[in-house]
This record gives structure tokens, sequence and C-alpha cells, in this order.
């Protein structure tokens, strides 16, 4: 079984500079959870990646976290799709955390705990924080257009080693279609 990890804000929901607050807040993005659900029945573990600094920041708990990705399962239900695991970095940027994108320590525990190399790995954001996670741990960069992609993507940055795709929904079909 073959493995993508995903960020989860602007790439699965509407992103949000107030930080998703509460499960009413969580909103998918048009086609997203289709794709999730693409993903599975194609053979694909999902696994999320995301830094979520309202914790530190004292904006939400750790419980409503726990709200918030039950509502994402239960909607991603809805369509037959699933997440396989959810990883999260709850440091605020300053604390300097191994853990914290743009650091690779998130996607290496998730190697390590599942036993997948990362080189074949599409790690799939809408930030260059995304990108430059994926870079240090061997993944391999995918951007999305939504969230922040298409900010990112105006940024004076080298992507030639980035796949870029307007949506999750894109980038999905594009690794079904490689695993045939």
């Amino acid at each position: 079984m073959e493995l993508v990890i995903l960020d989860r804000d602007g790439v699965i929901n509407q992103d949000s500079t107030r930080y998703i607050r509460s499960p009413e807040e969580w909103v998918p993005i048009p086609g997203s959870l289709d794709a999730v659900a693409r993903l599975n029945r194609a053979g694909f573990r999902v696994v999320i990646a995301t830094n979520q600094a309202g914790i530190a920041r004292r904006l939400f708990d750790i419980e409503t976290l726990i709200r918030i990705h039950e509502t994402m399962q239960h909607q991603l239900a809805e369509v037959g799709g699933h997440i396989d695991a959810i990883f999260i970095c709850p440091c605020h940027p300053k604390d300097n955390c191994a853990c914290r994108k743009p650091k690779p320590g998130m996607l290496l525990d998730i190697s390590e705990r599942l036993h997948v190399p990362l080189d074949k790995v599409a790690y799939i954001g809408d930030t260059l924080i995304d990108i430059q996670a994926a870079r240090a741990a061997g993944a391999r960069p995918f951007l999305v257009k939504t969230g922040n992609g298409k900010k990112t993507l105006k940024s004076k940055q080298n992507f030639d080693d980035v796949e870029v795709f307007e949506d999750l929904a894109e980038a999905a079909d594009a690794l079904i279609a490689a695993k045939a």
C-alpha cells in the first residue's frame, strides 16, 4: 500500500488567518473529500501532517482539535473516504521544535512509525514551509494552488522539483494515474 501525506488547512479544508478554531469552522475545499476517497480506493494510505500553533497560542485546545478532526473524518466517511493517521505539531513557532514544519521532524516521524521511506512519498501542501519540509525529509513535494498555493507560487523560490496542481483532486488523479 502506497502512502501520501497531506497538509490539512488550505489542502483539504478552507484556511483561515484566524485559525480553524471549531468543528463548525472546518469547511472542506470543493472536491477534496472525494479526492481522499479516490486515493483510499486506489490503495493509498492517506496521512495528515499539520502545524497547529493555535493550541500553543491558546486559541483552542486539544479536545477541540480532536472534535475538528472527528468532523473531518465523519464528512470523509460520507463519501467513502478516511484519513489513516493525523500527525500534529501543537508548538508555537518560537518554540523551535523539530516537528514544526518547515523542519522535517513530523514527516520523519511518519516515515519511522509507518515503516515507509519517503523518497517516493508525495507530500501535498499549499505553502513554502510544506515544500521545505518535504525537501528536508526527502519526500516528493507537491503544491496545490488552493489555500496559500497561488501566493506561494508568486514567491521568488525555485520550484523546479515541485509538482504543481490546481487542487487536491487534480493531485490525487495524477497519483492514481501514476500508480496504474
